[in-house]
C-alpha cells in the first residue's frame, strides 16, 4: 500500500430493525476494535425502526475513536434541525460524527408528513444539495471562540463571531445562526451514495460530499467511477484529493473460507453487481485479497462493507479480513487521531465567515 494513500474501511450496521441499544453498541465496539474509520446506520421514512442518528448518539459514549455516520433524510426535514442534530452528535462523540445524505421519494412517505406530494428524484437531490449547503453554513455560523463564558462580565457569547446564514433554497429559507456552537470537526463528514442518484445526485456529491460511495463489479469500473467523481469535484472548484471514494460492498462470509462461491471471491475473481449493488460471497482471506488488490491498483480509496449477517460477518471481517490486512501492513493497527476527519486524512475546514472577515 502506498504510504500516501492509506486504505479506508467502514462498515454498515444495517439489518432487521432492532430495538435494544446493546445490539448496536456491541457491533460498534467490535468495529472500533478493528480500527475501522467509521460505521454507518441506514434510516428511511419507508420502514419501521429506531432513528439512526439517535441510536448512534446513544452509542457515542460507549466508544472512543470510531466515526459514527447515520443516514439523515433531507426530504420533509427542516435543514436547521438536521444541522443541530448532527452538530450535537459531533459534540457528544468529541468529533466523530458524519451524516449520509438521504432522500425520500415515495408518495407513502410524503403522506406521513402531509405537507407536499412526492417529487421526482432530480428535484429531491437538488433539494438535498441545498440542504447540505445550508447545513454547512449553519455549522460555520459560530466562529471558533465565539463562546466567551465570562461570568464576571455577564458575557456568554462574542456576538461579533455569530453570523446570519440568510440562505434561500427552492423550498426553504434559513436565517440562522445555529443554536449549537461550531462542531469540534468544524464541519462533520458528509457522505453521499451516488448509486441510482442520477445526474443531480452526482452533482450534489461533487459539490458537498467528503465521502462518496460507489458500486462496481470490476476494479476498472470502480477506477472509472472514481475518476469521474474527481473530475466532477474539480469542475465545481474543489480539490479532488479532499474526497474519499469507497466501494460499497455487501458481504456474506458465511461460507467456507477456502471455497468461496464461484465467480465472487478470491484474488482473481470479482464481486457480483446486482440490482441492490455490489455483492461478495466467500471467506475473510479472499475478501482481504480483493481489498488489497483493488486499493493497491488505485481503483478506490477504501471499502464500505455491509455484512449480510451483522454479528457473524462483522466478527469475521474484524478477526479475519482486517487482521490479515494489518499483518500485511495494508491497514493501520490504531486510529491515527481522535476525530473522523483525522481518520480519513481530511483537514478541519476553515470557517467561511471568519475568512470573509479577514479578507474584508
Amino acid at each position: 500500500m502506498s504510504r500516501t494513500r492509506p486504505l479506508h474501511l467502514a462498515v454498515a450496521l444495517d439489518g432487521p430493525a432492532r430495538y435494544d441499544a446493546d445490539h448496536y453498541t456491541e457491533l460498534v465496539t467490535l468495529a472500533e476494535r478493528g480500527t475501522l474509520d467509521f460505521v454507518t446506520l441506514g434510516d428511511s421514512f419507508a420502514r419501521p425502526g429506531l432513528d439512526a442518528l439517535a441510536v448512534l448518539a446513544r452509542v457515542a459514549p460507549a466508544t472512543r475513536r470510531i466515526g459514527l455516520v447515520p443516514t439523515v433524510t433531507t426530504t420533509h426535514t427542516e435543514p436547521f434541525h438536521v444541522s443541530t442534530a448532527i452538530a450535537t452528535l459531533d459534540w457528544v462523540s468529541r468529533g466523530r460524527a458524519g451524516w449520509a445524505v438521504g432522500v425520500s421519494a415515495t408518495q407513502a412517505e410524503a403522506r406521513l408528513f402531509g405537507r407536499r406530494p412526492a417529487a421526482p428524484a432530480e428535484e429531491l437531490w437538488r433539494e438535498a444539495g441545498e440542504v447540505a449547503d445550508a447545513v454547512a453554513r449553519l455549522w460555520d455560523s459560530w466562529e471558533d471562540g465565539a463562546e466567551v463564558r465570562d461570568a464576571a462580565r455577564g458575557r456568554f457569547i462574542d456576538r461579533s463571531k455569530l453570523h446570519h446564514v440568510d440562505f434561500e433554497g427552492t423550498r426553504f429559507s434559513v436565517r440562522g445562526p445555529s443554536t449549537v456552537p461550531r462542531p469540534p470537526q468544524g464541519r462533520p463528514i458528509t457522505a453521499i451514495d451516488i448509486t441510482g442518484a442520477g445526474a443531480e445526485g452526482r452533482r450534489t456529491a461533487a459539490r458537498y460530499a467528503d465521502v462518496v460511495f460507489i458500486r462496481a463489479a470490476t476494479p476498472e469500473q470502480a477506477a472509472s467511477l472514481r475518476a469521474t467523481v474527481h473530475r466532477d469535484a474539480e469542475a465545481h472548484g474543489r480539490d479532488p484529493s479532499s474526497l474519499r471514494v469507497l466501494l460499497s460492498l455487501a458481504v456474506d462470509l458465511g461460507g467456507s473460507e477456502a471455497t468461496p462461491e464461484p465467480g465472487l471471491g478470491g484474488f482473481h475473481s470479482r464481486p457480483r453487481l446486482t440490482t441492490q449493488g455490489s455483492y461478495y460471497s466467500g471467506g475473510p482471506v479472499e475478501l482481504a485479497e480483493l481489498i488489497g488488490k483493488w486499493h493497491g491498483g488505485g481503483a478506490v480509496d477504501g471499502f464500505h462493507l455491509a455484512p449480510i449477517a451483522p454479528h457473524r460477518d462483522l466478527e469475521r471481517i474484524v478477526n479475519g479480513t482486517v487482521a490479515l490486512l494489518q499483518h500485511r501492513s495494508l491497514f493501520r493497527t490504531f486510529h491515527p487521531g481522535g476525530t473522523l476527519r483525522e481518520h480519513l486524512g481530511l483537514a478541519r475546514p476553515a470557517n467561511r465567515y471568519a475568512l470573509s472577515k479577514g479578507n474584508s
